[in-house]
């Protein structure tokens, strides 16, 4: 195989591509063995979305104003989250009798499914823009103290014992040590928290708003449009994707910048002679 042909095939652009070919592919070929005329087809699903893109949409909002309000919701929700469960996460780590006291609280919302906070808070306070924060707050802030917590207790105790053999404070081991060696987990907390947030929102505008993207996949649904809820669903892959891609890569990749890219070969590698024996 020319080695250009190779490189090409080999190339993680091409993996995707043929997997969102195959996935269309798929898709097209499964619709006449489903019990369904419902189903609608990749082209008339992207012919739905090339429309809402121009704005072009029997829709009460547009696909930018839907989903300018949920990341609106999404943002200020997840902010409240990251504020409570940062504090709480590292007081669980640090002190046996904190963790002993929240754990199974925090196990309790684990386990809770993202559709029955949004049914509480619609019960609590109604069909306002604050039920679907707050669903936001309770599906997501478990992930953060959760991941905190355990980022704490991961921390070693080599480098705890040192700092109280110099005499630091409290306060400057867990600025110095503790946060630190935390960031790996706080950024998992930052993308399962994200994700899980994201899915209450969506069933919090379904269930107990009048705006939002989520909302907008009711509206399309009650109008009997497959399309339009298929659509607004890789709408949110899509989103997904780009938040991974523009988002979070580029800031692990900032704060992880120490980390030796596996791409390059180990220090000890450079420059090292090559002996035959």
């Amino acid at each position: 195989m020319p080695r250009g042909l190779r490189r090409f095939w080999r190339s993680t652009r091409t993996a995707r591509a043929i997997s969102i070919v195959s996935f269309l592919v798929g898709w097209q070929l499964l619709i006449p063995l489903l019990p369904t005329a419902l189903i609608p087809t990749p082209f008339e699903v992207g012919e739905f979305m090339w429309a809402e893109l121009r704005a072009d949409t029997l829709a009460p909002e547009t696909v930018y104003q839907a989903f300018a309000t949920s990341l609106r919701r999404l943002v200020t929700g997840f902010g409240i989250a990251l504020l409570i469960g940062i504090p709480i996460g590292l007081l669980m780590g640090l002190f046996k009798r904190v963790e002993e006291f929240l754990h199974d609280f925090v196990v309790v919302g684990l386990a809770m499914p993202s559709l029955v906070w949004a049914l509480i808070a619609a019960m609590w306070f109604g069909f306002v823009e604050r039920s679907s924060i707050i669903t936001v707050i309770l599906a997501s802030v478990t992930f953060v103290i959760i991941n905190v917590s355990e980022g704490v207790r991961a921390v070693p105790k080599d480098l705890l014992d040192m700092g109280r053999a110099y005499g630091t404070s409290d306060l400057h081991r867990v600025r110095h040590v503790v946060l630190p060696s935390l960031m790996p987990f706080l950024f998992a907390s930052l993308r399962y928290g994200l994700a899980n947030g994201w899915k209450g929102l969506v069933l919090a505008e379904i269930y107990a708003s009048t705006s939002g993207a989520g909302w907008t996949i009711r509206f399309w649904y009650d109008a009997r449009r497959a399309q339009g809820v298929i659509g607004y669903a890789l709408f949110f892959m899509i989103f997904a994707l780009l938040a991974e891609r523009l988002v979070f890569r580029r800031l692990s990749d900032r704060v992880f910048r120490w980390r030796p890219s596996q791409d390059q070969p180990p220090p000890e590698a450079e420059g090292s002679v090559q002996v035959n024996i």
